[in-house]
This record gives structure tokens, C-alpha cells and sequence, in this order.
């Protein structure tokens, strides 16, 4: 405890901090080294000093010893692996129908497409390839998946009409006008040809 007590409580509190700024190893090497350094290679001392698990300082001065690195099952076991890796197959299957839903953004401003390809839809789809329902997400899971995709579960406008302008309605009162003149002069004939 000689160099722990010349930290100020400042000191103490920029080394708490630069240890919560790291993960896993390298955080028990910066406490190990911190132990050594101020609290004389003491783990309970460092505890106390810095408010660190002992258990971690401990392991961090072992790992600093034999030069061995511990590694946590968390790393080995832990998370879960998504289900386009988990069934590759049926995910590029997906893929597919996805492709053959997807259109273009109708604004054409952006380069992403949109689906009209809904989740329940894709499962429907999927189940009459032969997939099982144990091969199969479930409907929010499979949206999920569109999206991570990159098919954007969106409602598509094909294209919007154009609104009416003063402009058009001038051309077709114009027809009607020469329609009605042409059928009210003798001997001309309208003709209506059936084009099939």
C-alpha cells in the first residue's frame, strides 16, 4: 500500500476510468499491472484502492504471470446464429422469391427496392417448395429477415396518375367540337374502326 497511498482521488478515479473503457483481457492486464504498480501486487488491495473484482485482478495477475490468456465460455456458447446461416438453402431460396417481388423505388431517387413479398406470403411460398415448419421462422421472425435482406417490407405505388389540367380539358372540348361539326354537315360519315 507505499505508491496507493500517493494517488490522489483523482488519479483513482482516471484509472477506474480508463479500465471501464476496456473489455475482457486487456482490461485484467491494465488492473493486473495496476495492482503491481500501486497496491504491491494485491488483488484485495486493488479492490479496495480502485473498487475492482478481486476475482478479475486475480485472474489478470495470473494471465500476466504465465503469460496465458483466459478466455470465457461466453465467447465459445454465447449468441445465436442467425437463420440464414443456419439454413443457407432455403435462405437463398428466399432470396429468390424476394427478387421476384422486388420493384424499384416508383420516385426512382433512390437506388432501394421495395417488396410487395409479405412475410406471411414468403412462409406460404416456402411450405409449397417442401420446407417444414421446422425449417421455418415464424411470420415476425421471417419480416425480420426480409428486412436484414434488404427487401424493405413496403406498399408499392405503380405509377400516379397525372392530375387534370385546364390544358386537357381544352384538347377534348376541341374533339367534341369538331365531332359535332363533321356529324352535322350533309354527307359525311363517321366511321369507328374495331381494332382486335
Amino acid at each position: 500500500m507505499s505508491e496507493s497511498k500517493l494517488l490522489t482521488p483523482s488519479q483513482i478515479e482516471d484509472i477506474r476510468l480508463a479500465a471501464s473503457k476496456m473489455t475482457g483481457p486487456a482490461r485484467r492486464s491494465f488492473q493486473a499491472e495496476m495492482a503491481e504498480k500501486y497496491c504491491d501486487g494485491g488483488a484485495r488491495l486493488a479492490e479496495k484502492v480502485f473498487s475492482w473484482n478481486r476475482q478479475s485482478v486475480r485472474t489478470g495477475l495470473g494471465e500476466r504471470r504465465t503469460g496465458m490468456i483466459c478466455i470465457g465460455a461466453q465467447s465459445a456458447f454465447g449468441g445465436s446464429i442467425r437463420w440464414e446461416e443456419r439454413h443457407p438453402d432455403i435462405a437463398e431460396m428466399l432470396r429468390k422469391l424476394a427478387e421476384e417481388h422486388a420493384q424499384q423505388d416508383p420516385t426512382f431517387r433512390t437506388t432501394l427496392t421495395y417488396s410487395r413479398l409479405t412475410a406471411e406470403e414468403a412462409l406460404k411460398q416456402l411450405r409449397a417448395q417442401g420446407f417444414s415448419e421446422e425449417q421455418l421462422p415464424s411470420k415476425s421472425s421471417m419480416a425480420d429477415i426480409l428486412n436484414r435482406m434488404g427487401y424493405r417490407l413496403r406498399k408499392v405505388v405503380k405509377a400516379k396518375p397525372q392530375k387534370r389540367i385546364p390544358e386537357t380539358d381544352a384538347i377534348f372540348e376541341n374533339i367534341k367540337e369538331k365531332e359535332a361539326d363533321a356529324t352535322s354537315k350533309p354527307g359525311v360519315r363517321r366511321l369507328s374502326i374495331d381494332c382486335k
